[in-house]
């Protein structure tokens, strides 16, 4: 696969994404509908995340590394746009349950930064 079609692929599962999380917050009612509705808002929000800090992660590594090393940074990217996305979901279930308070985010992602940092160590 090369990296014209995984941006594009990947642009296209965040549109898609976002559809569908605009959809859900359209149209589901969490209070009625309960658990599904809730699982649905977190995943499309999961996914609409992930695509778009992995295309905006993969745009600012090539700006700066000068398209030396691409095939490395699609990887790094669709990694560090994961934790991202895994992290923001985190804080808004917290938010949801009451229990996001400043320290609580910022342990989620100093917990982030240290799932990375051990990435990187590899």
């Amino acid at each position: 696969m090369t990296i014209r079609a995984y941006l594009w692929g990947m642009r296209t599962s965040t549109l898609v994404a976002v559809i569908c999380l605009g959809l859900v917050i359209r149209y589901i009612d969490p209070i009625k509908d309960g658990l599904l509705g809730q699982v649905l808002f977190y995943v499309s929000l999961f996914f609409f995340v992930t695509g778009l800090a992995t295309l905006f992660l993969f745009w600012i590594r090539r700006l700066f590394s000068k398209n030396e090393t691409a095939y490395l940074n699609v990887g790094i990217s669709f990694r560090q746009g994961l934790l991202v996305a895994l992290a923001i979901t985190a804080m808004f279930i917290l938010q949801s349950l009451k229990l996001l308070i400043w320290w609580d985010a910022g342990l989620v992602i100093v917990a982030a930064l240290l799932v990375e940092l051990w990435f990187l160590s590899k």
